[in-house]
């Protein structure tokens, strides 16, 4: 029997039902599944839009020309460049840690970050200097070099982390002067009984060589030479060393700066810290430690080459060391470095990467940047 036209049977009906019933169902699914992925997506705004305090304590006077500005600049870049989520308030050295306690200010989490110089940690981390500077060692543009190409940032990095410490580039004063004596340096037996301001393995190879290797803060420096505390310091070069008025105490400035051939600082980072920051938070702390790393260089470049024609004005007795001073001070160096490895392990490591990539980098300047040098002068 056919069914009448418009007439529907009771299972059609249900049919039509149960299908209306499923298809609300699976809007309202797909309606909670939207709600909980936006309130995700809003939950990581959030995060993503968190106010960071961090404190930066440093080894330098407060707003200190050159070493003491690089920290200033960094937060005030890491601010602009985060738009205000990330805010450092910089410390200079004393006021909340002496100017040689910021790596364990920073290894205990007491504060997040520090700015310091590497070879301080000479006592914890024997191969730090390595990362600072070392007697005969590379000069900034290969320090840069083996850090960011060469795989000395790895090396850099494993070897702080027991310390919960991640470090960064902080800057480079170049090349250094030999320092400020009280005494003229004519042979080898004028180093002897010298006590001198020298820190990281350069103290070590004074210590060798007959002298007394003093490790104290920069703002100590003036007092100390003044009162006879010690008979000679080094410092950094022209821009800081006048700032000191290290040309006031110190009767002769002797150059070069075997001890310090391209100086890097660090920014030090608490690790539990650096891991709170968001990803992008992380990528400008790193963007600018790696712009005031240029920066510092180039202002330094720029400065002492000022500075100096001052001190030359002044009447400065700028002289330079013999060379049989500096030959044994580098077979001092090499002793030093060899004896070292046999007792530490991680030294040598370091020891051996950083060697590697310098001998490469030398052979490459011999026949590229020494040559030039030597005819420019002519």
């Amino acid at each position: 029997m056919k069914m009448q036209r418009g007439v529907a049977t009771p299972a059609i009906i249900l049919a039509l039902v149960a299908a209306l019933v499923l298809v609300f169902g699976l809007l309202v699914m797909e309606k909670s599944r939207n709600f909980q992925s936006n309130l995700q997506q809003e939950h990581q705004v959030a995060n993503s839009e968190d106010i960071f305090e961090w404190r930066m304590v440093t080894s330098w006077p407060k707003n200190f020309p050159g070493i003491g500005m690089g920290p200033e600049n960094f937060a005030t870049l890491v601010d602009r460049m985060s738009n205000g989520r990330l805010h450092i308030q910089v410390y200079g050295a004393g006021e909340l840690v002496p100017a040689l306690g910021v790596f364990d200010a920073v290894s205990s989490g007491a504060v997040e970050i520090g700015h310091t110089g590497a070879y301080y940690n000479k006592g914890k981390i024997p191969a730090s200097p390595f990362f600072t500077a070392v007697p005969f060692g590379m000069n900034a543009q290969e320090l840069n070099a083996w850090l960011n190409y060469g795989g000395g940032m790895e090396l850099w990095r494993e070897i702080y982390e027991p310390f919960n410490i991640i470090p960064f580039p902080g800057g480079n004063t170049g090349v250094q002067m030999g320092g400020w004596f009280n005494k003229q340096i004519n042979s080898l037996d004028d180093l002897q009984g010298l006590k001198m301001r020298l820190p990281g393995i350069a103290g070590e190879v004074l210590q060798r060589a007959g002298g007394t290797a003093v490790n104290i803060p920069g703002g100590e420096l003036y007092t100390s030479m003044q009162t006879g505390v010690i008979d000679a310091t080094e410092w950094v070069g022209p821009y800081n060393d006048r700032s000191f008025g290290l040309n006031e105490v110190g009767e002769y400035y002797y150059y070069p700066g075997w001890h310090e051939a391209g100086s890097m600082l660090e920014f030090e980072i608490n690790i539990d810290a650096w891991n709170r920051l968001p990803a992008d938070l992380q990528a400008i702390v790193e963007g600018a430690s790696q712009a005031i790393n240029e920066d510092m260089l180039d202002e330094y470049t720029a400065q002492n080459a000022i500075v100096l024609q001052d001190l030359i004005a002044d009447g400065t007795d700028i002289r330079p060391f013999p060379d049989e001073v500096l030959i044994e001070l580098k077979a001092i160096s090499v002793e030093y470095y060899e004896e070292e490895s046999e007792r530490d392990a991680t030294f040598a490591e370091v020891y051996d990467h950083y060697w590697s990539f310098y001998e490469k980098v030398q052979a490459w300047h011999a026949i590229s940047e020494l040559p030039l040098y030597l005819i420019r002068e002519q």
